[in-house]
């Protein structure tokens, strides 16, 4: 089955780890992983591993992709370097096409607008309120939240950003299999790796 490829964003300070099961198990299946960065210039992690983009973020077209995922950084909460990041948001958004924010990301994406009118979560309220947006009744306390195509989730929820994603795209895990990856990589539930491989 051909898929359009998954972009992951890349930006200097991202959270490495926020992103690995999502971006691990959707290549198992047989997604590509693309990673796109403000520029071509290689960026460089908060664990500091040395990231060279495969394309630049003006090269990137909603129709091109499947999923769009947003990492948690330092520079979401320093500054506007990565709003080019939520206004792509916004375009893959408007086009149908799914976005995934995590951490940090999810006050870039609400500085957007974008989590006004959309059941969302993040680290904490009192952090996207701090962002100024309109949205304060939609926020959810839960490890992460789907809202049509938009996904969010705090950072230390990766696992259950990873499940959200995969029940979204629906062609990862469904169903009995998609609760047994929770409990197998979220809660160290055995039983579960039974039903996984079944």
């Amino acid at each position: 089955m051909s898929r359009k490829p998954v972009h992951l964003a890349v930006y200097d300070t991202f959270a490495d780890w926020e992103t690995g099961h999502t971006t691990a198990w959707l290549a198992r299946v047989g997604y590509e992983i693309r990673t796109v960065g403000p520029s071509a210039a290689p960026v460089t992690s908060i664990g500091g591993l040395r990231v060279q983009p495969d394309l630049s973020l003006p090269e990137l077209r909603p129709e091109d992709s499947s999923l769009l995922v947003l990492p948690g950084a330092d520079l979401w909460d320093t500054g506007d370097d990565l709003a080019p990041f939520a206004r792509t948001a916004r375009a893959f958004l408007d086009a149908g096409v799914p976005v995934g924010a995590i951490c940090g990301a999810t006050a870039g994406i609400a500085r957007e607008g974008l989590l006004d009118d959309r059941a969302h979560t993040s680290a904490a309220a009192m952090y996207l309120a701090a962002s100024g947006y309109k949205g304060g009744e939609r926020y959810t306390e839960a490890d992460a939240v789907t809202d049509g195509d938009l996904i969010t989730a705090g950072p230390t929820e990766p696992v259950a950003f990873a499940r959200e994603i995969f029940g979204r795209l629906g062609d990862v895990f469904e169903g009995e299999k998609l609760d047994a990856w929770y409990r197998l990589f979220h809660d160290s539930d055995p039983a579960a790796y039974e039903t996984l491989n079944a």
